[in-house]
């Protein structure tokens, strides 16, 4: 055996673990379906870096961890779906394309270079209903989890997710939903950050065109402040979710 010799299966687990724990490092972001669309809540004390933003019409991104690798994810993205958008229709551009796009990068890089994207990631798509929603949940290694109802991720995101299930309950309030998701991200006995060190943001259902909408200033005041009034929500079971991959190539945009 060479001196310096390192089983491939080593090396895969030496990644894995330093992707974890540059993950870890990061704090929480919660997304949860709501009664007319999808919520986006992460701790963020930067007003100019954001871990939540909009990708195409019905299409959200939410992050943790390395803020310029998931920010060139986010970016690439964008272009992806912009493209396809204009060569095609832009109801052709979905989460579930751009969620095979993103595993096929992440894989990619998690394989062939020496250091893995230090990221996880959200892409959620608001349907016309709630049955039509998708929210994808991609680990560095490029490992894909259709999920239902909520997701939490990043630093302590298994304790987050226990206290978010505490609270969730499908068809919630927009009121309840953002106090479901600040109970998850405050540790037992701590204190909730103020508004200002918030980011939230919506896909309503209702809005025409456009479904990503940011929540902040007064409007974000008023709902935390009717947040902290609602009653809190009888919980509900448990549900195991098994990951899954995307089938096939990358989505081009069109069925036809």
């Amino acid at each position: 055996m060479p001196f310096g010799y390192v089983s491939p299966e080593q090396q895969m687990r030496d990644k894995a673990d330093y992707a974890r724990k540059g993950i870890a490092r990061g704090r929480s972001v919660v997304v949860l379906q709501y009664e007319h669309g999808i919520l986006f809540v992460a701790p963020n004390p930067s007003r100019a870096l954001h871990k939540i933003s909009e990708i195409y019409d019905r299409i959200g991104f939410a992050a943790v961890g390395r803020y310029n690798e998931f920010e060139a994810l986010r970016l690439g993205g964008i272009r992806y779906a912009d493209i396809n958008g204009y060569n095609y229709a832009r109801d052709d551009v979905t989460a579930r394309g751009l969620a095979n796009l993103y595993a096929q990068n992440l894989g990619q890089i998690f394989t062939e270079s020496m250091k893995p994207f230090e990221v996880e990631i959200v892409v959620a798509e608001v349907g016309d209903s709630s049955d039509e929603d998708h929210i994808y949940r991609l680990t560095f290694d490029g490992s894909v989890f259709d999920e239902t109802g909520l997701v939490a991720m990043g630093g302590q995101a298994e304790a987050v997710a226990a206290r978010l299930k505490e609270r969730y309950r499908e068809g919630l309030p927009l009121v309840e939903a953002l106090e479901a998701a600040l109970f998850a991200l405050t540790e037992p006995g701590g204190e909730r950050p103020p508004a200002g060190q918030l980011e939230v943001a919506v896909l309503d259902r209702n809005r025409s065109h456009r479904k990503f909408l940011r929540l902040s200033g007064p409007r974000l005041e008023r709902l935390l402040a009717e947040s902290t009034e609602a009653p809190a929500p009888a919980p509900t079971p448990e549900a195991d979710v098994p990951p899954t991959a995307p089938e096939g190539d990358v989505d081009t945009g069109s069925d036809t």
